[in-house]
């Protein structure tokens, strides 16, 4: 199939402490979040001077991507656009459509299946496409790449950096974390199964048999179930349990944004250290040769009709999305 275009689909964040609550009240709209709720997100910002780091990383993808396809190709212009913060998607498919693009493949920086990482995305694109009109671009998504094998190396080249860090002796534990979602949504999707397949191949590919998977940053009332244990209590469970020493990987995200730096960097950084755990943070897959040339593997999967590769036995994942995959939780 021909293809003219890649446009790279992300989540945006702030640049600067103006942007930081029109961009949360993007992210928060529709949704039932107590104001205060928001204010306390805020605030995690702000220590940060408003800027989230997930811009300047797509912008380093974009570049080592661009790279990339012009070195071996195939050779197609990069657009970006974001679902909560500028460049935001219509204002991209109204460029892309000024620039006479067709047909274009779209990379979502997601690697699981889940309405929050997947589906909400294939909708910010079909209402893009439906605020520039009829003229605008065709666009087929990329599918999920948790189980591909150069996203895997990507992450036990991380991990293995961070336990180098570390004295690595037998009370070391690799705790894999993923954003949270509630259980409900969790129950129409393989979020939580595929993201158990990734930790489960990066730890084997390491040769490590102390690992968890936990999740971080729920945001939801407290009243709703969501996928657990959180790692701030896994942090204290491990060292009532006598760990000295912890590797934390967070594998559900491709890109460091405030859930990161915020969330681990700081947060769980700071417990750890009041718990006297010694704790190394690997890397994301950021701008990993491995990772860029993965794309590259994902976008001949659709141009020149490459079997796709994966680890494991679940498969690679479906280029099109079936109707009633990764429905929102009732």
């Amino acid at each position: 199939m021909e293809y003219d275009a890649l446009l790279l689909v992300s989540f945006g964040g702030p640049e600067g402490m103006d942007d930081v609550i029109p961009f949360l009240e993007n992210v928060l709209r529709g949704r039932n979040v107590p104001r205060e709720r928001m204010l306390s997100v805020a605030k995690h910002y702000e220590m940060f001077g408003g800027v989230s780091p997930i811009n300047q990383q797509n912008r380093n993808l974009i570049a080592a991507l661009q790279a990339e396809l012009g070195e071996h190709g195939p050779k197609l212009p990069i657009y970006w656009g974001n679902r909560n913060w500028h460049p935001l998607l219509p204002d991209t498919l109204r460029k892309m459509t000024s620039d006479g693009v067709q047909h274009a493949l779209a990379f979502v920086t997601s690697a699981y299946s889940s309405d929050s990482s997947c589906r909400q995305y294939r909708q910010n694109i079909a209402d893009a496409q439906a605020a520039v009109g009829p003229a605008a671009p065709r666009i087929d998504k990329l599918r999920a790449f948790y189980n591909h094998p150069l996203f895997i190396e990507a992450n036990v080249e991380h991990v293995r950096d961070a336990w180098s860090r570390l004295d690595a002796g037998a009370r070391t534990q690799l705790v894999f974390t993923a954003h949270s979602i509630p259980e409900a949504m969790a129950a129409t999707c393989e979020y939580a199964a595929q993201l158990a397949e990734a930790g489960r191949l990066i730890a084997g590919a390491l040769g490590v048999e102390n690992w968890r998977l936990v999740y971080q940053s729920r945001s939801g009332s407290p009243s709703q179930p969501w996928l657990g244990p959180d790692v701030l209590d896994c942090l204290r469970e491990l060292s009532a349990q006598g760990v000295e020493e912890v590797v934390v990987a967070p594998i559900g995200f491709v890109s460091d944004h405030m859930e990161i730096v915020y969330d681990l960097d700081t947060e769980a950084q700071n417990l750890a250290h009041e718990l006297g755990l010694k704790m190394a943070r690997a890397a994301t897959a950021g701008t990993h040769p491995s990772f860029i040339n993965m794309i590259r593997e994902l976008i001949l999967e659709r141009v020149a009709a490459e079997a796709p590769r994966f680890l494991g036995t679940r498969g690679p994942a479906h280029d099109a999305c079936p109707v009633d995959c990764c429905l929102p939780s009732r």
